[in-house]
């Protein structure tokens, strides 16, 4: 898991991409990032980068919503 208070990165997500996320957390359990960065791996691998930028954007949530501190700013 990476350390979103030296580099917060906010993701754009639509719904599928939050649901697709909260399944593979659901699914994967602490592994759910690592299978979200495979799937866009392979996606670039196969020349496919509008998957590899949605698979890189749901690890980015997934990261996100594992990480136990609040991440930004905080008013």
């Amino acid at each position: 898991m990476r350390d979103f208070r030296d580099a917060y990165v906010t993701p754009f997500l639509n719904d599928r991409d939050v649901a697709d996320a909260a399944e593979m957390m659901e699914t994967y359990g602490q592994a759910a990032g690592s299978e979200a960065a495979a799937r866009a791996d392979r996606s670039r691998d196969l020349g496919n980068h509008i998957h590899f930028c949605r698979w890189r954007q749901i690890e980015r949530l997934i990261d996100l919503l594992s990480c136990n501190e609040a991440a930004g700013t905080v008013h």
